[in-house]
Formats: structure tokens, C-alpha cells, sequence
């Protein structure tokens, strides 16, 4: 059999860059005129817009300094805690001031607002979120026990904030959450956009999350803008928290009010579980079964549960279950 012979030469032909030469220039007048169109989007103007590669570092360094030596290359010596998370800190101070800086502009321009101080309220926002940094690390070391607690499959702590993809998404979110009750615009929606690619987890970053809270696997969980929970809260995969679906015209209306449901403490929520509105309340200590669709409130200490499906086994009979 002959060998397949490949062509090595891999110009283009003398026709073909021709032909390229003298279509580019009015496909990229076509795509010029397009701009400013109220038609299609663009950021063309005098004020840059937030880098999403930049919120990203920011998230992994403001990681680096709540779990301090977990995400560095080389080890942290004790003696040089200080000077390494003052470094880290104060870099992350000036990279966040910048983005919020950039946030603030850019939602200024956008809806046509007169001047509201930039370049303070980026600075004073992001010196916001380095003051709120020890009490969220006290928080998330209680997440990362909530864990531990919760799943017999957890290890360690050190398991647990390496590779529990609930871990990631609630470090996120409460990142996101204290930027977006400061009333950054873009930022929160970016953190939570990125953990949420990465782990299957959707938080809105303006839902509310009580301390010790596990995220059980997390594939597919939604956790929309106005949820409240509580303490000691768990959920598994594939759990909803969202809002009742409303017509067109009620979209603006109901853009403030609360739409999603309240978890009260010690409530479990078992995979596949739909929770939807905002009057809905969840009681304390209640636990709501897989697969349930709930509309309406929960009292405290209750169990809801799907009645058992009944199996239609064909085929091999005696491989059926006795009853």
C-alpha cells in the first residue's frame, strides 16, 4: 500500500492570499459599522471596562490569603507570615481598587450618570473588603468543619479546601457577597459567573448564607439573588433555590422585591430539590427529601418526602426484589 503523501507546504496559495488581501478591508469596514449600534454591544470609548482575567487573580490571591500556604508554590515559613500576607494584601488592595474603579466608571458612562467620586469609591470599597478579610476567614473555617461534620468522605481540612468544589463557590460568594452589598457593579457578577464555570455551582452573590454551610458534590446547584439561609445549612446536588417564573411586564417591578425562599438553621435539602418563591419559608431543623417541588412554606421540624415510585421490572423476573 503507498504511503499518504501530505503536502508540506503549507503557504497559501498565490490566488487564495490574493483574494484574502482584497476581502479583509471591507469585512473589517462592515464590522466597524456595526459598532455603535443599538443593535449589537461594544465597549468602544475614552473609560476601559473591568478585566475579567483581573477579578479572576484577584479571587485566587484574596484565596491565598484566607488559606494561607494552601495555593502558594513554595512553603510559608512561620517567621515570614507577616511580611507575606501584608505583601499579598496590600497587592490585593490596589489590584481590587483598580477593577471597582473601573466598575464604578464604566457603570457611570453606561447609564449616562453624572460624576460619583470613581476613583474614592473604588478605593474606600475595596479597603472595605480588606477589613471584612479575618472575619471572613473565621467563616470559612467554619464552612470548611461544616464539611468535615457532614461528610463521612471527607478526610481532612486539607482535603476539603483543596478539592471540594462547595468550598470554592461559598469562598467566592462571600468574596462577591460583601461587593455586591456595597454596591459594585459587574465584579460580584464576575466572581460568581467564574466559580459557578468552574464548579457547577450558581450563587447569585446577592443571596444571603449563614455560617457552617455545606455545599454536599454541588453539581448543578442555583441559589438565586434574594435566597436567604440560615446556620448550619446543607445542601446536595442539583438543589434549586429560585424564584417563580413572572410575565415580561412584571420583570422591572419585581427586580427589588424579594423572589426566592428563606432557609431557616439546621434545614437539609436533598438532591434534585426545587424550592421556588420568595413567601416560601423552609422551617428550622426541616428536612426536604429528593426531588421535591415546593411552592409553599415548611414549618419548623418537618420532613418532606416523595412517596415511593413503584418499579416496573421486565425482562428477568427472578432478578426482581422480593416483596
Amino acid at each position: 500500500m503507498a504511503e499518504h503523501q501530505c503536502d508540506q507546504d503549507y503557504g497559501l496559495p498565490e490566488e487564495t492570499a490574493a483574494r484574502v488581501a482584497a476581502e479583509m478591508p471591507p469585512l473589517v469596514k462592515e464590522m466597524v459599522n456595526t459598532c455603535g449600534r443599538e443593535d449589537c454591544f461594544d465597549h468602544i470609548g475614552p473609560v476601559a471596562i473591568p478585566s475579567h482575567a483581573a477579578v479572576v487573580d484577584i479571587l485566587l490571591q484574596a484565596r491565598r490569603i484566607l488559606f494561607p500556604g494552601y495555593f502558594t508554590p513554595r512553603q510559608i515559613d512561620p517567621v515570614a507570615l507577616e511580611y507575606y500576607l501584608g505583601q499579598e494584601m496590600t497587592q490585593l488592595y490596589a489590584a481590587l481598587s483598580q477593577q471597582i474603579v473601573l466598575a464604578v466608571s464604566h457603570d457611570c458612562l453606561r447609564q449616562d450618570r453624572a460624576c460619583s467620586q470613581c476613583t474614592l469609591r473604588g478605593h474606600e470599597a475595596a479597603l472595605v473588603l480588606i477589613q471584612r478579610l479575618p472575619g471572613l476567614r473565621r467563616v470559612l473555617a467554619m464552612d470548611v468543619h461544616a464539611a468535615l461534620e457532614g461528610d463521612p468522605a471527607a478526610k481532612s481540612a486539607d482535603e476539603v479546601i483543596f478539592s471540594y468544589p462547595g468550598l470554592y463557590a461559598v469562598s467566592v460568594h462571600r468574596l462577591a457577597h460583601v461587593l455586591y452589598e456595597l454596591g459594585v457593579p459587574l465584579l460580584p457578577r464576575i466572581m460568581s459567573e467564574h466559580a459557578h464555570s468552574r464548579t457547577g455551582i450558581d450563587i447569585h452573590p446577592g443571596a444571603d448564607i449563614g455560617h457552617r454551610f455545606f455545599i454536599d458534590h454541588g453539581t448543578g446547584v442555583v441559589i438565586g439573588e434574594t435566597t436567604t439561609i440560615g446556620e448550619r445549612v446543607r445542601l446536595y446536588q442539583g438543589v434549586t433555590l429560585g424564584a417563580l417564573s413572572v410575565p415580561p411586564q412584571d420583570v422591572e417591578r419585581l427586580r427589588h422585591q424579594k423572589r426566592h425562599p428563606t432557609i431557616e438553621d439546621d434545614v437539609i435539602i436533598y438532591s434534585g430539590a426545587t424550592i421556588l418563591g420568595g413567601e416560601t419559608v423552609i422551617g428550622a431543623r426541616s428536612v426536604i427529601g429528593g426531588s421535591v417541588w415546593l411552592t409553599e412554606s415548611v414549618p419548623p421540624d418537618t420532613t418532606v418526602l416523595l412517596k415511593a415510585p413503584e418499579l416496573d421490572y421486565r425482562g428477568n423476573r427472578s432478578a426482581s426484589p422480593k416483596r
